[in-house]
């Protein structure tokens, strides 16, 4: 861990220059990806020969970022911070892309971008193109751990990136129209989260260009006070720059990034060295006013389009065709000077390479920015410690999610600078509270005698905001950590787009070989729909397994363990792996437990199984019904309907099927945990009709067993999106998925009539009708339901 910086001196003319060059050198490569396909450098005049048939970018935000970009570069040479560069406005990507290939490690990563003529070409006909990259900061940007177009997410992941990342320094640039957004606005809280004696430190820049697409942003419009106050009362020390004149721009940005480089480095080294009374610091904020589409074309066809929203994209249009704007583009590109920038063979001048920093200090190649590098793999200790005791099934009730609480208490235990729990203020409501006996909450803010588990020393990340524990989450793994991020299940849904986007990220990153396998994003669901009958139908909601289940198998993973072993179990398959969203859904309510913690191993390592001691499958022949469940909830009013039917109509043949791993349910083809089809057939037959209760809404499974052979014979029962406040049984009748309308759909669906089925049927329409009015007069469910516990039927 650093505790002291070398100063950082006053820049000289000559780094001015240096960087000068650099910007211009940036500026030049990023309209160059815009417009053209050929004549890279400009060595004949421009004819429509050259130019892209379809002009695809942003310019706009681009040459006010490659201008921090290289600020921040210099700061880097002289001290040797390790830092990352993250990039809000992600649709600036050309800039990003131009700054890795100007340090050079484009060419090091992409060998057929050389640093030549043919190479300056190939990066610019790739640019938003068919078989090349996209127009925005991806994950195939050296560099990047931000996805460009994510907006509102920059600041989450920068501070994630930087928590027990003490040497790391994260520069985040701010959009000033995505700072329009819920997440971002939500996000400057990260300064409450920080301990700068084990943290890094996040640098924010607010770049106020004054326009978005379309029009003036909010931020760009406000008096410069206001935008001050705002900041100041989020916790930030303020500083602004502003103006589009050269070198003086050069000159008054230098010198406040190395006040707030000073600021940062000052309180880092008085915590580090016992000197921070644990107030929370007053970090540095930078307020960057330049010019939308800085240095591009002023005035286009009598209108103005530098410093307004026409120049966001593409400011000069139609240049194939159109002789005049193709002429403005030349001299545009030419006014950088690129025979200053650009030796004989196409590389960078010297003097342009003077401006970067060295090897793994390139932004571009920092391996904090490629997280698998440096992942060392979590010590977990033996999750068989925390099993619950289960003699016979459902002898036992326990909230399940408690025993991944005491799996987590540990991995904080083991691994103190490299695991961390992420849960929207509902640790101990989830109950995972066991973490508390390890470490407190995270807070740099102020304290009170009332506080409990709350210190500047915690490591469990609690605020409310999904956005936030989801976008830290993320910057933890992505740069090289594990961790966990716990909510109720319907408000995932709040940041479902950023589970989405992270699936894309980890598959298009599967697809480079340099991207290193970062450690999985791990989301555990409960509170879930199922039990929210006491909060009502705004909390019930099961569509993050939807979400999850449309990503791509080679990175989607979905688990609903029935009870706290297989969670376990589970739980220490998703710590060890590695680029994979791994969602699990379980409630957190008392529950009957199943299986041992060896039968739970082998079922999760199965997937799914056969519940032998649930049915009345004799095994030696097909059954007459499969009865099968996915959820902890609908797998007791299964195993509820089998026992009634095991009671009531004993010579039916019924099969009770548990899945686990839902993506088993899928062909090998789409998914690669897909069960094979003699395994598919062992479990389900290939003819027998199932009738099949879900956690979730009914059309996942159908999705999953389509291909299946006769995929119409399953019949699914789930989350119906009917609810209310009320009692927890009446959840699962209002959307038919309770114990006995799966035994008149199990004797509906049965290969054969048996003697006593209607008379069983009438029986469950009975017990319907009494709940319905038991639930009104009494306020709480039937005995026989609420009580209910699974008996042993002794055969005659």
């Amino acid at each position: 861990m650093t505790t002291t910086r070398p100063d950082l001196p006053a820049a000289t003319a000559d780094e001015i220059e240096a960087m000068d060059a650099w910007w211009r050198a940036n500026n030049y490569l990023t309209v160059g990806q815009i417009y053209l396909m050929a004549n890279p450098l400009l060595r004949e005049p421009l004819t429509p020969e050259h130019i892209k048939p379809r002009l695809l970018g942003h310019w706009g935000t681009s040459p006010g970022l490659s201008f921090v970009y290289t600020h921040l570069s210099r700061v880097i040479r002289h001290t040797g911070q390790q830092a990352i560069f993250l990039t809000g406005p992600g649709h600036g990507g050309p800039a990003l892309v131009a700054a890795g290939y100007l340090e050079g490690t484009y060419s090091e990563i992409y060998p057929d971008v050389r640093e030549d003529e043919d190479g300056i070409r190939r990066l610019f006909r790739q640019f938003s193109a068919p078989g090349g990259i996209p127009s925005h900061v991806s994950v195939t940007t050296p560099g990047s751990i931000h996805e460009g177009g994510e907006l509102g997410y920059v600041l989450s992941h920068a501070f994630g990136a930087v928590m027990d990342n003490p040497d790391l320094l994260a520069l985040a640039v701010v959009g000033d129209g995505e700072a329009e957004t819920g997440p971002l606005e939500g996000s400057w809280k990260g300064i409450s989260f920080l301990n700068p004696a084990r943290d890094g430190a996040v640098l924010p820049v607010l770049h106020l260009n004054g326009a978005k697409i379309a029009g003036p942003t909010v931020l760009g419009r406000k008096p410069p006070e206001e935008v001050r106050s705002l900041l100041e009362g989020h916790g930030y020390e303020v500083f602004e720059v502003e103006g589009g004149d050269l070198p003086g721009m050069h000159e008054r940005f230098a010198e406040t990034l190395a006040t707030a480089y000073a600021r940062i480095t000052g309180i880092q080294d008085a915590a580090r060295s016992g000197g921070w009374d644990g107030t929370r610091p007053r970090w540095p904020l930078i307020v960057l006013r330049s010019p939308k589409g800085w240095t591009g074309p002023d005035v286009v066809d009598d209108v103005q389009v530098e410093g307004t929203w026409r120049a966001h994209q593409v400011p000069l249009s139609g240049v194939k065709e159109n002789d005049d704007h193709r002429r403005m583009l030349e001299e545009w590109m030419r006014s950088y000077r690129p025979d200053e920038l650009f030796d004989e063979s196409g590389a960078p001048t010297q003097l342009v390479r003077s401006a970067n920093p060295s090897g793994e200090l390139r932004m571009s190649a920092s391996p904090h920015a490629n997280g698998g590098l440096v992942t060392r793999d979590l010590d977990i200790p033996d999750y068989r410690q925390f099993a619950r005791d289960v003699p016979e099934p459902a002898t036992e009730r326990a909230e399940s999610t408690r025993a991944i609480g005491e799996m987590m208490r540990e991995l904080y235990r083991r691994n103190p600078t490299t695991f961390r729990l992420f849960s929207p203020d509902e640790t101990n409501s989830n109950r995972v509270g066991a973490v508390f006996e390890v470490s407190d909450r995270m807070t740099a803010e102020r304290t009170v005698d009332i506080d409990e588990k709350l210190s500047r020393d915690g490591r469990v990340m609690e605020v409310l905001s999904e956005h936030n524990c989801h976008g830290w989450l993320e910057g933890y793994t992505l740069t090289g950590r594990h961790g966990l991020f716990a909510t109720y299940e319907a408000f995932a849904m709040v940041s479902a787009s950023m589970t989405v986007q992270h699936c894309k990220w980890l598959q298009e990153a599967n697809r480079l070989d340099w991207r290193a396998k970062v450690p999985s994003l791990n989301i555990l669901l409960t509170s879930t729909a199922w039990r929210n009958d006491h909060n009502g139908f705004s909390h019930q909601g099961p569509g993050l397994i939807q979400t999850v289940l449309n990503a791509r198998g080679d990175v989607a993973r979905i688990y609903l363990p029935p009870d706290a072993n297989c969670l376990l179990s589970v739980a220490d398959h998703c710590f060890r792996s590695k680029n994979y969203v791994n969602l699990i859904v379980i409630d957190k309510q008392p529950q009957p437990q199943w299986l041992s913690i060896d039968e739970a191993t082998a079922h999760c390592a199965a997937g799914a199984g056969i519940w032998d001691w649930a049915g009345t499958d004799d095994g030696d022949r097909d059954p007459d019904v499969v009865l099968a469940c996915a959820g902890d909830v609908v797998t007791m009013e299964v195993v509820a309907a089998a026992q009634i039917l095991k009671e009531r109509l004993p010579q039916l043949r019924v099969r009770v099927v548990n899945v686990v791993d839902l993506m088993t349910l899928a062909r090998p083809r789409s998914h690669p945990h897909g069960m094979d089809p003699v395994r598919f057939g062992e479990l389900f037959t290939d003819h027998v009709d199932v009738v099949f209760a879900f956690h979730g809404y009914h059309g996942a499974v159908h999705q999953l067993v389509h291909g299946r052979p006769d995929a119409d014979r399953f019949h699914v029962r789930g989350f119906s999106e009917e609810g209310t406040t009320t009692t927890p049984f009446d959840m699962v009748v209002r959307n038919q998925v309770d114990r006995y309308h799966l035994v008149i759909d199990t004797i509906n669906n049965a290969g054969r009539q048996v003697r006593g089925s209607s008379e069983l049927q009438r029986w469950c329409e009975q017990q319907l009708a009494k709940h319905e009015t038991y639930i009104v007069e009494h306020l709480e469910d039937m005995p026989e339901v609420r009580d209910w516990v699974m008996t042993t039927v002794v055969d005659d």
